[in-house]
Parts: C-alpha cells; structure tokens; sequence
C-alpha cells in the first residue's frame, strides 16, 4: 500500500466518480481505476459498490476512509517539517475554506500569498463550515476558514473579517415594493442553504431574535450551494439571507432586491487544530490576513 493509492482512494471516496476524481488527481481513468482495484485485490476486500456510473463507498470503504485521512494527514505533517527546514522557499499549505468565504473573499489573500512566497504550492478545497471544521480537526487542512460565532470543540479559532447578511427577494416580491415594510419573516416562502453551512446557521439566529424557529416559516427549497439559491430567488417569489459580496451585482443589475431586514454582522473565522505541526507558511499565510484586517 502507497500514500498514491491512499490519495487516490480519498479522491475517488470524496468524488464518488472514477472519472470526475481522475480529473482532480490529472490522471488517467484507467491509473485511478487500476490503483483502487489493485487495493482491493491486494487486501482482498471490496471498498467500493458500483451503482451505473457511480461508485460509492461500502461499509468497509468508511472504515478504511477514516484510516487512509488520519495516514495522509500525517505524511503531510511531516513533509510540512522537511520543507520548514529549507525555509519558505518550498513547501505546500493546504487550506479549506466555506463556500461564502472561499468564493469572494479568500482569492485576493491567495494571490497577495502567491506573489510573496511563489515557491509554497497552495492546495484549496471548499466545502460547508461543518466538512472545513472536520477537515482541520482530522488534518486534511492546515488551516481552515469558515463563517460562525462560535470556536469549534478542539480547534483553536479567531476572528480574521466580517462579513454583512442581508435579506434578498426577486423584484416581483411583495418586499421589493417602494415603501414595503417586513413585519413577520413569515410572509414570504424561503429558499435555504443546506444544514450544516455558515449561511444556515445565520438565518437560524436571523429567526431567533425574530422569535421563530425553522418549523415556523414556509421553506421551499434547501439548496448546497450560493449560486443554486440565487438562481432559485430570482425566478420566483422567495427570500433568502445571503452575504451583501455574493448578491452584489444581481443588485447592481436588478436581478435581485434588498428586502427591508436589518443587516445581519457575520464574522470570518480562521480555524487551527492546537496540537498539529504548525507550518512556517501557514504562519505566514496568518500574518497575511493580520496585515488585510
């Protein structure tokens, strides 16, 4: 077994498609197939069940995911300690960030990091703040950057921006009427986020200090991803609470209208794990975005 097998398997795990997981490795289908049949016929177990195009993890292959993390994680720790010895000249950081922060924020801290130390290879993923917090307590991320209010069990966690919720609507909407006043969040049907994101998790307290929970409002549609519910908001007569940067130019263009709901304050949080190998670029990466706050 070989830290490329164990790579290829998580990929393959993560992507629950041959084909779409070669493509993230840039690899051939045929070297990714090979490399997980060559695991599976070496260990004599079946990791993977094939359902038509997808191929998806079995009970063995969950147990064994867990396993292939923790070992990867390590390796990485210690390639991060060979390559602080040669300075910042080299290296990789790798960082995992939520959609919101990692879509419109991050990528001008990225490329201000690049030009500054071009030898560090920087390895991005996105995923929602509950896969970024999980990614950075098992070690598959160095560093993670998230939206929430709260540190997470484990992880050492600070405030590095601030970001602003607002409520927006389709101009057909009831609330993008000159003068329309919002008096119960109840009057409209709502499109959301999947559980488990930064932006959920505000419109839970947006409810809350409204007096109301989930089970009291019209939810139409939960969708896994900014761009889906935009899109969904604007064909129709819904509302959704969404980062003033990822509905900037719908509003500019009027695709979108800003409902009359007070502003919702969201920080950014970047998220370490305490006990993890702290790698000089990834305390580089932080003075970065000490000197951007």
């Amino acid at each position: 077994m070989t830290l490329e097998q164990l790579r290829i398997f998580t990929a393959v795990a993560a992507c629950q498609h041959v084909t779409r997981a070669a493509e993230r490795l840039n690899m051939t289908q045929s070297a990714v197939s090979a490399a997980i049949a060559a695991l599976e016929v070496r260990h004599g177990v079946k990791l993977f069940d094939r359902i038509g195009r997808s191929i998806l993890l079995n009970g063995a292959g969950q147990q064994f995911l867990e396993e292939a993390q923790k070992v990867l994680a390590a390796a990485q720790a210690a390639e991060a300690v060979l390559n602080d010895l040669s300075g910042l000249g080299r290296g990789a950081l790798t960082i995992m960030a939520s959609q919101t922060v990692g879509a419109y924020w991050l990528p001008g801290c990225l490329a201000a990091f690049h030009q500054g130390f071009p030898g560090i290879r920087l390895q991005v993923s996105l995923g929602n703040t509950t896969e970024v917090t999980q990614a950075v307590l098992e070690g598959r991320a160095e560093l993670g950057l998230t939206e929430g209010t709260n540190a997470p069990r484990g992880l050492l966690s600070r405030q590095i921006a601030e970001d602003e919720m607002i409520v927006v609507v389709s101009p057909f909407h009831p609330w993008a009427r000159p003068g329309a006043v919002v008096d119960d969040l109840r009057d409209s049907a709502w499109i959301l986020r999947e559980a488990g994101s930064g932006t959920r998790q505000a419109f839970v307290r947006l409810l809350e200090a409204a007096g109301l929970s989930l089970d009291a409002i019209d939810i139409e549609l939960e969708l896994p991803g900014n761009e889906a519910v935009i899109g969904a908001v604007e064909n129709g007569l819904t509302a959704t609470l969404v980062s003033r940067s990822v509905v900037a130019a719908p509003l500019q263009y009027g695709r979108l209208a800003l409902a009359p709901v007070a502003p919702l304050p969201r920080p950014y949080f970047l998220l370490r794990h305490p006990e993890r190998y702290r790698s000089k670029s990834a305390e580089a990466f932080e003075r970065l975005l000490e000197n951007k706050a």
